[in-house]
């Protein structure tokens, strides 16, 4: 699945796009909302490598 196939909610650093395609395909999606979901908690108008890396964290990857 390509990323452009996701809804644009917020936007997306370069960088923490990357790191979204190391994530399995299967996976990406939900992957993607809970990162997001993350950032809008966080007040956050643009999601970055810190708040992938915590999403990481958070979910024990």
């Amino acid at each position: 699945m390509e990323e452009s196939n996701y809804p644009e909610t917020l936007e997306w650093t370069p960088e923490a796009k990357a790191k979204l395609k190391n994530i399995p395909y299967f996976a990406r999606t939900l992957a993607r909302q809970r990162i997001e979901k993350i950032a809008i908690a966080a007040n956050a108008d643009i999601v970055t490598v810190e708040i992938v890396e915590q999403a990481r964290l958070e979910f024990g990857q």
